[in-house]
C-alpha cells in the first residue's frame, strides 16, 4: 500500500468517525424528548398527562416528516442564498456521508418545536398543535438556521466588519429563542387556563403539577442530552483540536448549568423561605441554555458567570411572565427565551481573546452588537410568524379547547386514555388533598411538636 491509498484510507476512517460520532451524539439529544414528556407530564395535571405525552410523540413525527420533505433543504439546500436555501427537498440527490448531520439537525428542529408545548399545555387543540409544530419544523425553525449555521447565511457571513462572525455555537437563539418566543406568541394567544386567574378577586395563582418526581426524572435526563447538544455541535471529532472543543463545551454546560441551579433554588429560599425543586431544575436548564451560544469559546469561569446570571435571569423572567398575566405551565419561555437571550449576549462578553471581558476596544463590541442585532431579528421573525398563526387559528375557533373538555381533561375528551387507572387517581387525589390539609395550625403548635419529638427521642 503506497502513500496515497493510506491517505484515502485514513480519510475515510476519519470519515466515518464523523458520520458514527454525529449519530450517537444525535440520538442521545433524540433522548432529551424524554426528559421532555417526563418534565412536562410532572408539570401538568393528572386529567392531561396523556395528552401532554402525546404531543411529545407528535414532535418527532411531525419533525421527521416535514424537516425530510422542506426543512433541511431551507436551512442547509446546496442552493441558496443569504436569507434561504432552495435544494435537497426530500432529500432528493442529498450525499449518503451527509446523512448523518442530516440525522443531528432533525434532532435539533424537533426540539425547538418540543419547547412549545410546555407553554401551551392543558388547553390547546391537538390539531392547532399539529398545524404549529409543521410551521415551526418546517418553516420557522429552518430559515433561522441557515442564516446562523450555514456557512452563506447572513449572520454568518454578511456581518459589516471583517472577521465579525456571530456567536451561537449550538443555539441558544436558533433552538431555544425560537421555540420560546413561539411558546411566548402561543400562550398569550391562549389566555391563561381556567382557574389560573380569579377574576373577582384579581389573583393570580400558579397551578401545580400533580408529581415532582416526573419532573425531576424529565430535568436529569434533559440535563444528560444538554452534554450532547452542546458538545455534539463541533459536529466532527477527527480533526486536531475536536475533542478538546467538544471537553471544553460539556465542562462549561456543566458548570454554567449547575451554576443557575444554584442560584435559583438560594434565590428561592430568600423569596419564600423554601428550597423549590422545580425552581432548582428550571434554573439548571437555563444556564444550560444559556451556554449553548458560547460553551465553545468561553473558559470555566466564564460558564459559572454564565450560570449565575441565567438562574437570576429565570427567576425574573418566570415572575414578570406571570405577572403580566401569561400563563406558562412550564416556565418554558423564562427557561428558553430568556436563557437564550443571555447567553447570547455572555458568549461576546466571556469569549477568550475575542470578547468584552478580554478586551474592551470597538472589534469586542463590534461581536456583541452583531450577536445582538441577531437576536432581534431572530425573536422578530418567529414571533411575527407565530403570532400569526396562533392569531389566525384562534379567530378560526380552533387553537384551544371548549371550556368543557378543560375543565373535564384532555385525556379523557381527546383521548379516551387516562394516564392512570381510576382508582389511582383516586388515591393521589386523596393524598395531595392529606398533603396540603394544614397538620399544625400555628408555627408555635409545629415548634411544640418538634418538642415532644425530640424528648420522646430521648
Amino acid at each position: 500500500m503506497d502513500a496515497d491509498e493510506v491517505n484515502e484510507a485514513l480519510l475515510k476512517l476519519n470519515s466515518n468517525m464523523d458520520q458514527l460520532f454525529l449519530i450517537i451524539i444525535g440520538m442521545i439529544v433524540f433522548f432529551m424528548q424524554c426528559g421532555f414528556a417526563f418534565l412536562e407530564a410532572g408539570a401538568v395535571r393528572i386529567k392531561n398527562t396523556t395528552n401532554i405525552l402525546m404531543k411529545n410523540m407528535m414532535d418527532c413525527a411531525i419533525a421527521a416528516i416535514v424537516y425530510w420533505a422542506i426543512g433541511y433543504a431551507l436551512a442547509f439546500g446546496k442552493e441558496s442564498n443569504t436569507f434561504i436555501g432552495y435544494s435537497y427537498f426530500f432529500l432528493a440527490h442529498f450525499p449518503t456521508n451527509q446523512v448523518a448531520f442530516y440525522f443531528f439537525q432533525f434532532v435539533f428542529a424537533a426540539t425547538a418545536a418540543t419547547i412549545v408545548s410546555g407553554a401551551m399545555a392543558e388547553r390547546t387543540n391537538i390539531y392547532a398543535y399539529f398545524v404549529y409544530s409543521i410551521c415551526i419544523t418546517g418553516f420557522v425553525y429552518p430559515v433561522v438556521a441557515h442564516w446562523v449555521w450555514d456557512p452563506r447565511g447572513w449572520l454568518a457571513a454578511e456581518a459589516p466588519w471583517d472577521g465579525v462572525f456571530y456567536m451561537d455555537f449550538a443555539g441558544s437563539t436558533v433552538v431555544h429563542a425560537v421555540g420560546g418566543i413561539a411558546g411566548l406568541m402561543g400562550a398569550i394567544a391562549l389566555g391563561p387556563r381556567i382557574g389560573q386567574f380569579d377574576a373577582e378577586t384579581k389573583v393570580r395563582s400558579r397551578i401545580r403539577g400533580h408529581t415532582i418526581p416526573l419532573m425531576c426524572l424529565g430535568g436529569i435526563i434533559l440535563f444528560f442530552g444538554f452534554f450532547a447538544f452542546n458538545g455534539g455541535s463541533q459536529l466532527a471529532i477527527s480533526n486536531e483540536g475536536d475533542g478538546e472543543v467538544v471537553s471544553k463545551a460539556i465542562l462549561n454546560t456543566i458548570l454554567s448549568g449547575y451554576g443557575g441551579g444554584i442560584v435559583a433554588i438560594l434565590v428561592s429560599k430568600i423569596r419564600t423561605n423554601k428550597f423549590s425543586l422545580p425552581q432548582c431544575i428550571n434554573g439548571t436548564l437555563t444556564g444550560m441554555v444559556a451556554i449553548c451560544a458560547g460553551c465553545n469559546v468561553v473558559e470555566p469561569w466564564g460558564a459559572l458567570v454564565t450560570g449565575t446570571v441565567a438562574g437570576m435571569t429565570f427567576v425574573a423572567w418566570s415572575e414578570g411572565i406571570f405577572y403580566a398575566g401569561v400563563d406558562d405551565p412550564l416556565d418554558a419561555v423564562a427557561v428558553h427565551l430568556g436563557g437564550g437571550l443571555w447567553g447570547i449576549i455572555a458568549a461576546p462578553l466571556f469569549a477568550t481573546r475575542l470578547g468584552v471581558f478580554y478586551n474592551w476596544d470597538a472589534r469586542a463590541f463590534q461581536f456583541l452588537l452583531w450577536n445582538i442585532i441577531g437576536a432581534l431579528v431572530i425573536c422578530a421573525w418567529a414571533s411575527v410568524l407565530t403570532g400569526v398563526i396562533f392569531w389566525i387559528m384562534r379567530f378560526a375557533k380552533v387553537l384551544r379547547v371548549s371550556r368543557e373538555t378543560e375543565t373535564m381533561g384532555l385525556d379523557e375528551v381527546e383521548h379516551g386514555e387516562k394516564a392512570y387507572e381510576p382508582d389511582l387517581i383516586g388515591v393521589l387525589q386523596e393524598m395531595n388533598e392529606k398533603q396540603s390539609r394544614p397538620k399544625y395550625s400555628s408555627k408555635e403548635e409545629l415548634g411544640q411538636a418538634n418538642k415532644n419529638f425530640k424528648a420522646e427521642e430521648l
